[in-house]
């Protein structure tokens, strides 16, 4: 049954018959496997890939790297717990390297990041240290790229 969530995760949107078919399974079986994964949590939920420059819709994007303390018994759990709860985080990773966590956020505003990262992550009892980098611009995200814009569409700009 892998291979379902495989289809499941290129194209959420294929109907129940095509992705039996696909996974060499019956319909019953497809939809039986798919609600058990629904309900154990192992597929979380089902997304679509929006390339909001194409509705002009402003967004700033950073990935914010952070430095923890670890805590005793829980590690980076408990403050990792503490940092995805706020809803401008889209996505939280803890990493190998030079820092501990990597955490994705978007607001709508260069400031709007800013007070996110100095009011509310920094403050948080464990943070030692964040570093932050705006996304300029995306390509490919979930295997999915964000095609450029037609040359009639592009805006030029003349020094």
């Amino acid at each position: 049954m892998e291979k379902l969530l495989e289809l499941l995760e290129q194209d959420c949107t294929m109907p129940i018959g095509a992705l039996a078919a696909a996974a060499g399974v019956s319909e019953e079986e497809a939809k039986a496997a798919v609600k058990k994964y629904e309900d154990d949590r192992t597929i979380l939920g089902y997304q679509a890939i929006i390339d909001w420059d194409r509705v002009h819709k402003e967004t700033v994007t950073a990935l914010i790297e952070v430095n923890v303390t670890p805590q005793s018994k829980d590690g980076f759990d408990r403050i990792a717990e503490r940092i995805y709860q706020y809803d401008e985080v889209e996505s939280m990773y803890l990493m190998s390297g030079s820092f501990d966590l990597t955490v994705i956020i978007s607001g709508r505003t260069l400031r709007q990041v800013a007070q996110f990262v100095g009011e509310r992550l920094a403050p948080i009892q464990g943070v030692t240290g964040t570093a932050t980098h705006f996304i300029l611009k995306k390509y490919k995200e979930k295997h999915l790229v964000f095609r450029p814009q037609d040359p009639e569409e592009r805006e030029y700009i003349f020094v």
